[in-house]
């Protein structure tokens, strides 16, 4: 792989916090990213926010993707949010799908969130956000 290459690649970790088991979704998703050229890592279920920006920084990703279908949200989002920030990777994109109610997307997006994906969103959907999300990052940094 050339530099040019290794620049253009986009790295995205997927992520399941907390106790929900159902990764289905975050597979499917996972496979569909990496089928499409994008280096994805899969943490697997029940990680803690310590865990997630642990791996963040050591995979050097430009994309965190939570997926959660507990409910649980509004108690995950914010303490994954303060550990990349704390960790010094809160300039990552960060993605959430799962089950996830309109009331608190704004709150979501305050936090940091730049996208939500509930479910039925096409994977083609989620890889064309993150592409335009990245390149539009890149271009900040290079301005």
């Amino acid at each position: 792989m050339t530099v040019a290459e290794q620049r253009e690649s986009i790295r995205v970790l997927v992520a399941k916090p907390g106790l929900d088991g159902h990764d289905r979704g975050a597979k499917v998703v996972a496979r569909a990213l990496r089928d499409a050229g994008m280096e994805v890592i899969y943490t697997g279920i029940r990680q803690t926010p310590q865990m997630i920006a642990a791996a963040a920084v050591q995979e050097d990703v430009d994309v965190v993707g939570l997926s959660i279908l507990s409910g649980a949200h509004m108690e995950l989002v914010p303490p994954v949010m303060e550990m990349l920030k704390q960790q010094g990777m809160d300039d990552v994109i960060v993605l959430l799908g799962g089950i996830i109610p309109e009331e608190d997307r704004p709150l979501l997006r305050g936090m940091g969130v730049t996208g939500v994906f509930g479910p039925g969103t096409s994977t083609a959907d989620i890889e064309k956000f993150i592409r335009e999300a990245v390149r539009e990052k890149r271009q900040k940094a290079l301005a």
